[in-house]
């Protein structure tokens, strides 16, 4: 059996990984991972759960045996709302347990026995859970949770003990992460000011996160709505911003929305663009980059800079972005950026599924719109 002491030194790398997974949202799953090793656990999630906002979560990496069941499991989870209809999640979620529980404890054996995603879970060869809670500032709710295989039994007293001594570590793991992932939307639209696009981060319900001094000066355009939420002023155009925002809880898909021009402006294109990077993590909510490009008549060919950060181009991507914008076929434009045409390809793919385009004729149609706006 291990000791307090002899676990000492598991301990310390243990925390060292969680402030990591802070500031690098990628490592929460191996730390997670660390966590359930120390606890006798499968798997490790987090769950954050807000009332305006799809629930949002990371698995802990898993065994390669039983990796696909659970994963599906979760990714089912955090993609439908049938974790409403689970009597242990809305059981943990009314509690919002200070320390870790077993979850069993708290439910009958019929409660148990019919919850769904405990159906789905025992399928997978997975048996008791503990459970923890923190209270974000922002006022939404984290949990974290951790399973065991149904051979193992349930958690021990030493086991629940050890996830005890590290839930302080993943409270404050967490309000870092919160904190640094608004700091990283604030500067995204920061520099998209900078060459002059006005751009805002929503959550994934709508909710404004930050914006720029250039889209909150477009009063007459963008509009304040209840629960911190934005309305194009066009109301065609607003349908399918509004529209845009639900259909990319499911799919990230990107969208260009055509603004038609009046009396004190020019014909506008807004971007609604899935924030895949490393900035989007589930303590933030940063789910959505809003940008907005005036459409002109013009030669201007757009910079490889300007179409990475529009589009979420990787530089070899924007660069062969940049050449096609010239109406230059695939063929020519490999040739030009010493890459073959099947690499070319490759990457005209990528590109395609990240500006919503299907033709190389609409790719360039698109890109020749993404001028940034003119300051007046």
């Amino acid at each position: 059996m291990l000791t307090l002491k002899r676990l000492a030194p598991m301990f310390d790398d243990l925390t060292d990984k969680i402030y990591e997974a802070a500031f690098v949202p990628e490592l929460w799953g191996d730390a997670l991972e660390a966590a359930g090793s120390l606890s006798g656990s499968a798997t490790g999630a987090i769950f954050l759960f807000s009332a305006d906002s799809p629930v949002r979560g990371r698995l802990s990496d898993v065994s390669p045996v039983h990796g696909n069941s659970l994963r599906s499991v979760f990714d089912e989870f955090v993609a439908s709302d049938g974790w409403k209809f689970s009597d242990a999640v809305q059981r943990m979620c009314s509690m919002q347990p200070a320390s870790f529980v077993q979850v069993e404890d708290f439910l009958t054996a019929e409660e148990v026995e019919r919850d769904p995603v405990r159906i789905q879970l025992r399928a997978a060869g997975i048996g008791a859970h503990v459970c923890s809670a923190v209270a974000m500032p922002s006022g939404e709710f984290v949990t974290f949770v951790f399973q065991r295989w149904m051979k193992d039994g349930t958690y021990d007293r030493a086991s629940v003990y050890r996830l005890d001594q590290l839930r302080p570590h993943f409270a404050r793991a967490g309000m870092v992460s919160a904190r640094l992932g608004l700091e990283r939307a604030r500067a995204t639209v920061s520099a998209l000011e900078t060459i002059g696009l006005p751009a805002a981060v929503m959550t994934a319900s709508g909710r404004v996160l930050t914006a720029n001094g250039l889209l909150e000066e477009m009063t007459e355009m963008f509009l304040p709505t209840a629960y911190g939420g934005m309305a194009i002023a066009n109301a065609s155009a607003n349908a399918l911003f509004q529209q845009a925002i639900l259909e990319n809880r499911n799919d990230f898909a990107v969208r260009s929305i055509p603004v038609a021009a009046n009396e004190s402006r020019p014909a506008l294109v807004i971007h609604l663009l899935p924030l895949r990077r490393a900035a989007h993590d589930i303590f933030t909510g940063a789910d959505i980059l809003v940008a907005a490009t005036e459409v002109r008549a013009s030669a201007v060919v757009p910079s490889p800079i300007l179409l990475a950060g529009l589009f979420d181009l990787t530089p070899s991507e924007a660069r062969l972005a940049a050449v096609l914008s010239q109406g230059r076929p695939l063929k020519d434009a490999a040739s030009d950026l010493k890459i073959t045409v099947k690499t070319g390809r490759t990457y005209l793919e990528r590109i395609f599924a990240k500006t919503g385009t299907s033709q190389q004729s609409q790719l360039v149609a698109l890109l020749k719109s993404t001028e940034p706006l003119n300051r007046r």
